[in-house]
C-alpha cells in the first residue's frame, strides 16, 4: 500500500485547523496539525512533509518567520508551501510570493479550493522532466534537471519552483521575450489564479539572488508594459 502523503497543517485557530485537516484526510492525505511555529519546526525535523500548509498569523513565529525557518532546514528548500492569509492583507500574499512560497489561500476559504490548491502543488513538484533536451542555456549558467538546479557562476542558486521555472524557460531561448501572460501560461499550473504582479514579485526576487552571486550584473532584461527576456550575452561583471 503506497503511504499517503504527509501534510503539515500549522494553524493556530482549532476550528480553521479541523476543517483543514478533514478535507485533506478524506481525500487520501495524511495531515499533521501544529498549533504553533514551535510545534511545526520539531515535527518538520522529525519527518520532512511533502507539503505545508502555514497560516500567517501564529502566536509565537508569523508565517514567514517560521517559512525561513523551515527553509533553513536540511532538505526544507524542496518542500512546497502555502500561506494562509487574511483577505484583505494584500501584502502578506505579495510578501509570501517574495520570499518563495509555492501559493498563497486568502480567508475565509473554501475548503474545495485549498485542497485544488494542495493538489496542483503536489503535481508541479512530482512532475518529471521534459523529455525532450532543452536548448543548451547561455553561459554563465548551468541547468541541472534531474535536480532542477540552476548554477550561476558556478554557485547552485536557492530557486522557489516558480523562480526556477521562470529562469529555465528564459535560458531555453536567450533574447526571446515572454510576455507575463506567456509566463503564467507555462510556469505556473493555475495561472487563471495568479495575476501580473506575481510575476513581477518572482522576476524581483529571481534578480536578487543573482545579483547575491555576481553584483552589479544583471542578465534579465525588462520590456517596459510587455515582459521579460535573458539577455542574449549576459554581461559580465
Amino acid at each position: 500500500m503506497l503511504e499517503k502523503p504527509r501534510i503539515l497543517v500549522v494553524e493556530d485557530e482549532s476550528a480553521i485547523a479541523d476543517t483543514i485537516v478533514y478535507v485533506l484526510a478524506n481525500d487520501g492525505f495524511a495531515p499533521q496539525w501544529c498549533a504553533t511555529a514551535e510545534q511545526a519546526i520539531a515535527a518538520f525535523a522529525q519527518e520532512r512533509p511533502a507539503l505545508a500548509i502555514l497560516d500567517v498569523g501564529l502566536p509565537d513565529l508569523n508565517g514567514f518567520q517560521l517559512f525561513r525557518q523551515l527553509r533553513s532546514q536540511p532538505g526544507g528548500e524542496e518542500v512546497p508551501m502555502l500561506f494562509l492569509t487574511a483577505r484583505s492583507d494584500e501584502i502578506d500574499r505579495v510578501l509570501g510570493l517574495e520570499l518563495g512560497a509555492d501559493d498563497y489561500v486568502a480567508k475565509p476559504f473554501s475548503p474545495r479550493e485549498l485542497l485544488a490548491r494542495v493538489r496542483a502543488i503536489l503535481r508541479r513538484s512530482a512532475r518529471a522532466p521534459a523529455t525532450a533536451a532543452p536548448a543548451a542555456p547561455t553561459v554563465p549558467f548551468e541547468i541541472d534537471e534531474e535536480r532542477h538546479r540552476i548554477r550561476y557562476h558556478g554557485q547552485a542558486l536557492e530557486l522557489s519552483r516558480y523562480e526556477y521555472g521562470i529562469l529555465r524557460l528564459l535560458l531555453k531561448k536567450p533574447g526571446r521575450v515572454y510576455t507575463r501572460e506567456e509566463l503564467l501560461a507555462q510556469v505556473w499550473d493555475d495561472a487563471s489564479d495568479s495575476f501580473d504582479r506575481t510575476v513581477d514579485a518572482h522576476i524581483k526576487t529571481l534578480r536578487a539572488k543573482l545579483r547575491a552571486v555576481k553584483p552589479g550584473v544583471d542578465p534579465i532584461r525588462t520590456l517596459r508594459g510587455t515582459g521579460y527576456a535573458l539577455e542574449d550575452e549576459p554581461p559580465r561583471a
